[in-house]
């Protein structure tokens, strides 16, 4: 087992099987292979990819920007060189499944659902019945500028910053500055992103 558990691919591997013999159980259930049954699998994936994405933005944000100012010189390069790229891989990567796996969760919702939700709730009228796709689309929305900032702001100054693309120093510096505040400002809206989109699963059954 030790042996196993050694090796991260392997470990994945079989971490992943297991779930995929849950997910043939669950499938024997009432519901079979019906809509329901695949939006289960959507939020599944939805909830994988999510914790990988908010885990590593929680990384770089508690972790690696807070303490990097803290490690000597001469240790830097291990970080910027084989532990930052590596993070922002998986990093950017997560967000985009995570992205895809929602989109796939509201489509199997049905249309009416699809458009109240990302129309805030106003599509065909507004009334109290519809608060919670307002509270809902107000998650789905801050999710979006947070994959927006991954992909169109933190990864293109990123590779900057670390040197994957060749550039003077002065630029790697404003481009570290301003990668570093995308991420900040995915941390600040990380928890009311998070809010929305945890409370609407119990309160309005989603």
């Amino acid at each position: 087992m030790a042996g196993l558990l050694s090796n991260f691919r392997n470990t994945m591997m079989l971490s992943t099987l297991l779930a995929v013999i849950m997910l043939v159980a669950y499938s024997q259930s009432p519901h079979g292979l019906d809509q329901t049954f695949w939006q289960a699998v959507f939020r599944w994936m939805h909830v994988v990819f999510g914790i990988l994405w908010i885990g590593l933005l929680y990384y770089f944000n508690f972790v690696q920007i807070r303490k990097m100012p803290d490690i000597p010189a001469e240790l830097k390069p291990a970080v910027s060189k084989f532990i930052a790229p590596e993070a922002l891989f998986w990093f950017r990567w997560a967000a985009l499944m995570t992205v895809i796996a929602g989109f796939g969760i509201a489509g199997l919702h049905g249309h009416t659902y699809f458009v109240k939700v990302f129309t805030l709730g106003f599509a065909g009228g507004y009334d109290a019945s519809d608060r919670g796709f307002t509270l809902m689309g107000i998650g789905v929305y801050l999710a979006l500028i947070m994959f927006l900032n991954v992909w169109g702001i933190i990864w293109p100054n990123q590779k900057i910053a670390l040197g994957i693309k060749e550039a003077d120093a002065d630029a790697k510096a404003r481009s570290a500055r301003i990668a570093m505040l995308a991420s900040r400002t995915n941390t600040l809206l990380s928890l009311p992103m998070l809010t929305s989109m945890a409370m609407y699963q119990s309160l309005y059954g989603g």
